[in-house]
């Protein structure tokens, strides 16, 4: 008898990002909306600058956590690592719900699991991310996270992810392993390593979002 096509399992990188997508998609619109209860005469520059200081923090504190954990006395590097694996979890979904989030801000409304896929990828690779998108769409250019909406086809955005999706392994895979440990080197030079690791990672993800979707909106949008 033919054996069945078994699909192939998905890596564990793709697995936790699309959980956080899960996770964080429904918050978006709830987590701008209180940002703005909070501040009602804030601009969405002002709310810009909000979300920025929340993934630096987010990320930032968290790192360094993993370090001082690793510091402290009769902790193992067994017990590091699985502190450090649940904060690559919390990393990684602290960053999608600001990326999705800048989406909102901007008024590009991603309701299709896939195209919040390929931002998110996209994104979190910084340059790299944003070529394979124009190379792979054929088209886009500067500010191309608006396009994703209005002018590539689904066709295309499956193929974008393809492509995306084996660059996002190998960085938050391989790489991100390394980062990981270098976090829970004893003596606490961990956590200067591990805040230091996250402040350049969630740099380039804020700089790259700039490049995706341009300058905050000057005025919200009516409802």
């Amino acid at each position: 008898m033919p054996q069945a096509n078994v699909p192939e399992p998905v890596p564990p990188g793709l697995a936790l990002l699309d959980k956080a997508l899960s996770l964080q998609a429904p918050l978006v619109e709830r987590h701008i909306a209180r940002l703005r209860r909070n501040r009602p005469d804030a601009s969405p520059a002002q709310i810009l600058k909000r979300l920025n200081a929340e993934l630096r923090a987010a990320t930032i504190s968290s790192g360094a956590g993993v370090g001082a954990v690793a510091a402290l006395p009769k902790v193992g590097t067994k017990t590091a690592l699985t502190v450090s694996g649940a904060e690559v979890v919390g990393f990684l979904n602290a960053a999608v719900l600001y990326v999705l989030s800048r989406a909102d801000l901007h008024g590009v409304p991603l309701h299709d699991i896939e195209r919040r896929r390929t931002l998110v990828m996209a994104v979190m690779l910084g340059e790299a991310g944003a070529k394979s998108v124009e190379r792979v769409a054929e088209r886009t250019g500067q500010h191309w996270g608006r396009q994703l909406v209005k002018n590539i086809p689904q066709a295309r955005i499956k193929a974008i992810n393809d492509v995306l999706g084996r660059h996002f392994v190998t960085k938050y895979g391989t790489k991100e392993g390394i980062i990981v440990l270098g976090r829970v080197i004893p003596f606490g030079i961990g956590a200067v390593i591990g805040g230091a690791a996250n402040a350049l990672t969630s740099h380039g993800i804020i700089k790259a979002a700039d490049r995706a979707f341009g300058s905050a909106p000057e005025a919200w949008e009516l409802a």
